[in-house]
This record gives structure tokens, sequence and C-alpha cells, in this order.
């Protein structure tokens, strides 16, 4: 029996395409208004709009970038017009870079940290004031990569060591207003952006899935499923945990 969101309102971040995507529509059809946020893809975005509209769901689209705190503030404000209430924020934009200690330098540290951290974090805090008295349910999205064992993505990693941290933080320090905050650390899923990146038809992709137990990386609707439970009242006494979604691979 698939979880049941009835009456609750979602905020997905970064969800015009991808895990994003699917984790909207994921929610949705559970029963979850949702709000699909992007920043430059609008008819990506209007896209999964459709595809749950036409599923008798509920959805509305809303431009922000993450990366600007005025902007995070605006997203939160029109979701509230448009629903009236706010149940769950997934935390799941972010941009990825490949970078070895050679290639760190300021501006790409800046422009990771500035989204995957920065923007998380506040976007959990419009998230909190949104809460109503029954509190709610922060999911982030993190990687396997932030136990940083994995060489040539340096700055990427130690974005999501520091998601991994803020999850077990906040778990504590939002507990008692009775909202749950979790990670979900995928392994590697085939998305556009692994396509983008050149990265899906590689040898670094044949290798993980030679490495995967299960014999194959993941899909966006692997994850959906994972932070569908984590948003559900079947997760209602879990907080503070990063659930590995990788296919076995650690």
């Amino acid at each position: 029996m698939t979880a049941s969101l009835n009456n609750k309102v979602a905020l997905v971040t970064g969800s015009s395409k991808g895990i994003g995507a699917a984790t909207a529509k994921k929610l949705a059809a559970a029963g979850a208004s949702v709000v699909i946020n992007y920043a430059s893809s609008s008819d990506a975005a209007q896209n999964v709009v459709d595809s749950i509209t036409a599923a008798g769901g509920k959805a509305v689209a809303i431009k922000a970038d993450l990366s600007k705190p005025q902007e995070i503030e605006q997203l939160f404000a029109k979701a509230h017009e448009a629903f009236g209430q706010l149940d769950i924020l997934v935390n799941n934009a972010g941009i990825y870079s490949q970078s070895g200690i050679e290639d760190v330098n300021p501006e790409d540290f800046y422009r990771l940290f500035n989204l995957n951290v920065l923007g998380l974090m506040l976007a959990t805090q419009q998230a909190v004031k949104a809460f109503g008295d029954n509190g709610g349910s922060i999911i982030n999205i993190s990687s396997i990569v932030a136990n940083g064992t994995i060489p040539g993505v340096l700055t990427y990693s130690a974005t999501k060591g520091a998601v991994n941290t803020i999850t077990g933080a906040l778990s504590r320090e939002l507990g008692p207003r009775k909202i749950r905050v979790n990670a979900i650390s995928p392994g590697m899923v085939e998305t556009e952006g692994l396509h983008a990146a050149g990265i899906a038809e590689s040898e670094f992709r044949t290798q993980m899935q030679a490495m995967t137990p299960l014999g194959r990386i993941g899909q966006p609707n692997d994850i959906a499923s994972a932070v569908l439970y984590l948003a559900s009242d079947d997760a209602s006494w879990v907080t503070g945990q990063n659930l590995t979604v990788s296919g076995g691979v650690i």
C-alpha cells in the first residue's frame, strides 16, 4: 500500500528534472499538493506540473534560484499563496563539479557552497517558519561521495559532507517542534545531468555499475520512493538518519 500524503503540501527544490521531478511526481501520486521549483528550466518545470495535473494531482511551478536568499523568501511566500500551508520540504537543488585539489578555486567553491549548503539551510529556515503545529518533514538529498573516499570531486564531496552534518544537527534542534530531518545519499543515478556531463556513457559509469552489488546504476524513481517513505507518517519515528540508496555501494 502506497504511503498517503493526503492533505499535505510539499515543496521540492530543483524539481524540473531528474531526481527532483521524479520525487515531485511520486509525492503528488501519494496525494500531496506539490510546489515544483526551478531556476531556469521553465518548460521542463511546466511539463512536470502538467504530468501531475493530468494524473489528477495538484502542482504549481515557481521560479527561484536557491543560491539567492531573496529568491528563497519569495519562493516560500508564493508557495503559501498557492496552497496555504507547508508540511514537507525536499532539499534537492544542487550543482555538481569535478575537482581535485589542483582544481579548487574560490569561484567554484562559493558557487557550490552557496547553493548546495547555504541555499539548503536558508530554505530549511523558511520551511520551519511555514510548518504548522503538527511539525513537518525535511528530506535533504546528499550523496555517497560525502564520505570523501571518491577522488576528483573534492568540493562537491565537501558540500555533501556539510549536508550530512546539518541533517544530524537539525534533527536534534527541531525534534522538539515535531519536525523530522533526514537525508538520502544516492549512488550514481541516471539523470539528464549525468548525460549532459558525459558520465552516463563513460568508463566511470561502467566501473560504478560493475562495483554495484545490484548490478545497475540508479534511476530517479529509486530515490523518489525513499523520499516518499521519509516524507510520510510511515516514518513518523525516524529522524536524524541518512538513508543510503545506492544499489549496495558504500
